[in-house]
């Protein structure tokens, strides 16, 4: 009975989940700055950032001549203390979330015309701050 107790003591605090951390699955978080793959999270200003699937990738391809620029949209499982949502951020767009700015500033490869890009490839880079800094 003794061991029993003195495991359940053990778990209690060891096992205690934290209620001001982010929400992760999928693996550590990379560090802010990092190129991420799809699935991949990433810890940027105290949220976690996990880009989940291209809806849209209308980027003019860079052996093309376009009229417009086209833009690269990715839906983004954001985890913050005790709480996840799930948006569309598009690069380049600012986006506020629960008292933070989120932002995709980077999204390779390029489109290549006449291929399709495999999902693979894909990697991201984002950055994030508290929802003070106004945007641009």
């Amino acid at each position: 009975m003794k061991t029993v107790l003195t495991l359940a003591a053990l778990c209690l605090s060891s096992c205690a989940t934290f209620q001001d951390a982010p929400i992760i699955e999928n693996g550590p978080a990379a560090a802010a700055g990092s190129k991420v793959a799809l699935g991949q999270p990433v810890a940027v200003e105290g949220i976690v950032l996990t880009p989940m699937m291209v809806m849209e990738d209308s980027r003019c391809p860079i052996n093309a001549r376009c009229v417009w620029a086209g833009r690269i949209t990715v839906k983004t499982r954001i985890d913050g203390a005790g709480w996840r949502e799930t948006v569309a951020l598009t690069l380049g767009e600012p986006e506020q979330v629960r008292g933070y700015v989120v932002n995709i500033t980077s999204a390779e490869p390029g489109q290549i015309a006449g291929q399709e890009t495999d999902p693979a490839a894909y990697r991201f880079t984002f950055e994030g701050w508290p929802g003070t800094r106004p945007l641009d």
